[in-house]
């Protein structure tokens, strides 16, 4: 039988790569994702929720007469979005985020986006 030396197989260990004592890479950036993405879904029940509400915001959500106002809820959305992402990003990049909190925070954010969206809500709050 032939001697195998483990350590000299590993990918990482043959290409100078990292050892078991580099330091782990900070959540922060991970955690930006996650938020930014709850803060979207969020952003899009909101505006779903304030369209049903006011004819008038509605009708400002309307960029696009095919669309309707679901072009402005989108769009406004996926801005919010990557606005999220890009200033999360930044303030948490190099920080420990407890991973914890984030998914907390993200579901909670996805939860109320999601109930925002949903006619049985919204409608509570349309004009008779």
């Amino acid at each position: 039988m032939s001697d195998v030396n483990v350590e000299a197989s590993h990918p990482a260990a043959t290409a100078g790569g990292a050892d078991a004592t580099e330091p782990d890479k900070p959540f922060g950036p991970v955690a930006a994702a996650f938020i930014a993405a709850g803060v979207g879904v969020f952003v899009l029940g909101l505006l779903t929720t304030l369209a049903e509400a006011s004819k008038g915001f509605a009708d400002s959500l309307n960029f696009r007469d095919p669309v309707g106002p679901l072009s402005g809820k989108t769009i406004l959305a996926v801005a919010a979005w990557l606005v999220a992402w890009v200033v999360l990003h930044v303030a948490l990049r190099r920080r420990e985020v407890s991973p914890r909190a984030v998914y907390l925070v993200t579901a909670l954010l996805v939860a109320l986006g999601l109930l925002l969206t949903f006619p049985t809500f919204f409608d509570q709050f349309a004009p008779e």
